[in-house]
């Protein structure tokens, strides 16, 4: 008994300090979950965010404008921004470094745009975004409080800020995407509607083969290369021989930040009796009819004393020319530079332009913006023989840098393709494979055209037996115009094609009195070379110094003037004849674009119509004996080929110049009231359309307007190389090349514009109507011969003159044409099917029935 009342207490004692032992055991293992979960309630400590230093720990450092960090494994760059360049503009400005006309245009020295891009911080990115500057607004008017309503900017890219140096205030981004993709710049061309299928195409763009080159950073600018590469897996067009592999096409691209200019520079504003390129502005609180504030542009050119009439300037503008200049033409090139410093002494400056070379050794590339270089090529397809551009602040129109791309082709016999207007190029008629562009409003095209007129002087100089310094005579003179030329678009001067009115025919054949001058009141001009139809008169060939007009230009735009009455009276010289002016605008180069026939490429004198006769009679002289003169022994034919085609190619040229006097009016833009100033529009008198009309008649639609004698054309062989017969037969085209001109000459004086010009300008004094000049052109074009044998030329041209008619009364541009211009054309339609009755040889009956079957079925469709 008493053992079991001791187990049972015992158990009893063990039942008490179970729960006891368990409740502290529970309360061991809650203290220890209480410390575990106030461990898990406390936020893990966040990893240390990165520096600038360690996300750059592997790169490079490049300090300049905007430092740059290039990863030395990768090749990445990194782009530091200051807090104090957030709100900033900065200008943007990109130049091809070195690409392929395949890409359209896409050559070395090529001028992009120039722009304005602000940085701003958006929370935790960067964004570049380009400026409008297309408008302004008066601080002081209220408006200007809505400056940017309705006024879109461009934002480019919007990149993640990587890291943030507080105390330095700095920003770290990504830089890749801000150059390897176009983002500062369209690069590849957009496609264009129409073009053929098989026509050469740049492929995508490959960011994973495309590179930045180099980075040049300065104080002022950095400067980075870019090399874009164009990939595709095929394509139905491998390019020229320009391109090592068409599926893979490289552009390189020079691209400059620029800090904005902080200068003293005065914008100077645009007149119109003046040719400048300009950044146009509209004043968005003027109530002028034209509320125009186009910044002219121009150097900051300043005296180093303001007080002296002639004095040097603080900086010169300074142009280097490249180590690739050939060495016999340097010392016409720096004398061609230095020509407009007779114009800047009329402005007030002495040694405004200043010719340096670079060295051989020069650790600086011609490709560098801090540098104006007059640069040199040799293309494998040249884009042209010269070109000058030039960047500027979109702010002010203050002129930033400039460079001169000159071709090697300027020198050379190559056939070189017209890309300026829609005529047939030299080799076009014979060549269906020909290209020929039409982008003038983008490059200036002098040294094209000047190079046909070298080969076309150079073909009579060698017809006539000049000797060797004569030849070089020519070449010099035309390398010296073309530099002054296109300096002169550096000094921000546009063209001015009114310019070879300056002297009579009689005066550019007296070699006494053009001696040392300038041939024409610009340099500006397209004027062709001097070339006299009398031999024994030969004087000088081209331009040797600046014109009146360039010298008052230069005062206009560099001139230091004390007041606006000073500046107004430069102004109000323009109706004087020597400061003539018309540029591009007013252009009549295209068919029935402009009015001005005086505005005119490659016409001369005062008289541009008889002018333009002497240039075919020249050309219809050597033509006689092109055969004789130019077959040697041993050689090709494909010279005299060459030849031929120069000397029927200036005749076409100088038919256009002919045509655009009929219906042509003279503009005057001088101001309302100002001295020697006439109406704005004085039509072209009657007798000088006459002329006009019947030098077309004699030299372009008469039956034997393009004979050439013997048999001439047995002998317009193409060299064969290799397999260049194989798009076409190699045979000339003869009847097509003579059709092509006429049809040039066609395609302007039956263009609505001219047609409707002639019908409206009956208003206001022109004489010569539209009854007149459409019974003329029908007599030229048909009475010769219509009653007898019609040789095939003349075939062509009336069937081809002939559905003319028809276009203008069932065409898809019937509608453009005045009614009674219709009426016309109907009328002349029934003159023609009368005239055209089935007489002569066998051929010559087929053509008129021919003729009458075309006109009945217009005339059955028109019922």
């Amino acid at each position: 008994m008493k053992r079991l009342v001791q187990l049972c207490l015992v158990l009893l004692a063990g039942l008490i300090l179970l729960p006891l032992k368990t409740d502290a055991q529970n309360k061991k293992k809650r203290r220890k979950g209480d410390a575990v979960e106030a461990t898990a309630a406390v936020p893990e400590k966040k990893s240390k965010e990165k520096t600038i230093e360690e996300l750059t720990k592997s790169s490079r450092p490049i300090d300049g404008l905007f430092k740059i960090y290039r990863d030395t494994i990768t090749g990445d760059v990194q782009m530091v921004i200051s807090e104090d360049q957030i709100g900033k503009e900065y200008i943007h400005f990109a130049q091809i470094a070195d690409g392929v006309m395949d890409a359209g245009r896409m050559n070395r020295g090529s001028y992009k745009s120039s722009k304005i891009f602000k940085i701003e911080k958006f929370f935790d990115k960067i964004e570049f975004s380009v400026q409008n500057t297309s408008f302004y607004f008066d601080p002081e008017s209220p408006l200007s409080k809505s400056k940017d309503a309705n006024i879109s900017e461009g934002l480019l890219e919007s990149l993640k800020i990587e890291a943030h140096d507080k105390e330095e205030g700095l920003y770290l981004i990504k830089a890749n995407d801000l150059f390897l993709k176009e983002t500062l710049e369209q690069i590849k061309p957009a496609s264009r509607p129409g073009g053929s299928p098989t026509d050469f195409k740049l492929g995508g763009l490959d960011k994973s083969k495309s590179k930045i080159r180099t980075i040049n950073n300065y104080p002022e600018n950095t400067n980075i290369e870019v090399e874009y590469v164009y990939s595709s897996p095929s394509v139905l067009n491998r390019g020229s021989n320009a391109l090592a592999d068409g599926r893979n096409v490289t552009i390189k691209v020079y691209h400059a930040l620029i800090a904005m200019p902080d200068n003293d520079y005065e914008p100077r504003f645009d007149d119109p009796r003046v040719g400048y390129f300009t950044t146009q502005v509209d004043d968005q609180t003027s109530t002028s009819a034209t509320p125009y504030r186009d910044l002219v542009h121009r150097w900051n050119l300043k005296k180093k004393d303001p007080d002296a009439a002639l004095s040097e300037p603080v900086e010169p503008i300074t142009w280097w020319m490249e180590n690739s200049t050939p060495h016999e033409w340097r010392e016409t090139i720096k004398e061609g530079v230095l020509q407009w410093n007779k114009a800047f002494e009329k402005a007030g400056f002495k040694n405004a332009m200043v010719v340096k070379q670079q060295p051989d050794d020069a650790t600086w590339d011609a490709g560098d913006i801090r540098y104006n270089v007059l640069r040199w090529t040799s293309s494998p397809r040249p884009p042209f023989g010269g070109y000058g551009p030039s960047f500027v602040n979109p702010r002010t129109g203050e002129i930033l840098g400039a460079d001169i791309m000159l071709e090697f082709v300027h020198f050379t016999n190559r056939v070189f393709y017209d890309k300026v207007y829609e005529m047939a190029s030299l080799e076009e008629p014979f060549n269906n494979n020909a290209t020929n562009h039409n982008d003038f409003n983008s490059y200036c095209s002098f040294s094209d055209a000047m190079h046909k007129d070298m080969m076309f002087g150079n073909s009579v100089l060698m017809a006539s037996g000049a000797s060797d310094f004569e030849m070089e005579r020519l070449k010099r003179e035309a390398m010296l115009a073309l530099i002054m030329h296109e300096v002169g678009h550096t000094l921000g001067l546009n063209h001015n094609m009114k310019a070879s009115q300056l002297f009579s025919p009689e005066e550019l054949a007296n070699p006494e009195f053009i001696e040392g001058k300038c041939l024409t009141a610009s340099v500006m001009d397209y004027a062709t070379l001097n070339i006299t139809k009398d031999r024994s008169r030969q004087g000088q060939y081209d331009d040797v110094t600046v014109g009146p007009y360039d010298i008052w230009a230069i005062q206009f735009g560099y001139s230091p003037f004390k007041t606006e009455e000073d500046k107004i009276k430069l102004l109000n010289r323009s109706t004087e004849p020597e400061l003539i002016f018309g540029n591009d605008a007013d252009d009549m180069r295209s068919p029935g674009k402009a009015i001005d026939p005086r505005v005119m490429t490659n016409d001369q004198s005062s008289d541009a119509i008889t002018y333009a006769i002497d240039r075919m009679d020249l050309a219809d002289d050597l033509l006689k004996t092109a055969k004789e003169k130019f077959i040697k022994d041993g050689k090709s034919y494909h010279e005299l080929r060459r030849v031929y085609l120069l000397l029927s190619g200036q005749k076409a040229g100088a038919a256009n110049i002919i045509s655009r006097y009929i219906g042509g009016v003279y503009v005057d833009r001088a101001m309302a009231g100002q001295d020697g100033g006439t109406q704005p529009y004085t039509p072209v008198s009657l007798n000088d359309q006459k002329r006009a009309m019947q030098a077309l008649e004699d030299y372009v639609f008469a039956p034997d307007a393009f004979k050439v004698s013997g048999d001439l054309y047995n002998y317009l062989a193409m060299q064969r190389r290799g397999f260049n017969f194989r798009s076409e037969p190699e045979d000339p085209k003869i009847h097509k090349q003579v059709l092509t001109y006429q049809k040039n000459v066609l395609n302007h004086i039956l263009h609505p514009n001219t047609l409707q010009r002639i019908s409206d300008s009956q208003l206001y004094g022109n004489e010569y109507s539209i009854s007149t000049f459409m019974t003329d052109l029908n007599n030229a074009i048909f009475k010769a011969d219509i009653y007898g044998n019609v040789n095939s030329f003349r075939q062509n041209l009336q069937i081809e003159y002939t559905n003319y008619l028809i276009k203008m009364l069932t065409g898809k541009q019937k509608d453009n044409y005045p009614n009674n211009v219709k009426s016309m054309a109907l009328y002349n339609l029934k003159t023609i099917r009368s005239m055209a009755s089935p007489t002569g040889n066998i051929v010559s009956k087929a053509h008129k029935h021919h003729l009458r079957t075309i006109i009945d079925n217009a005339l059955k469709e028109l019922k």
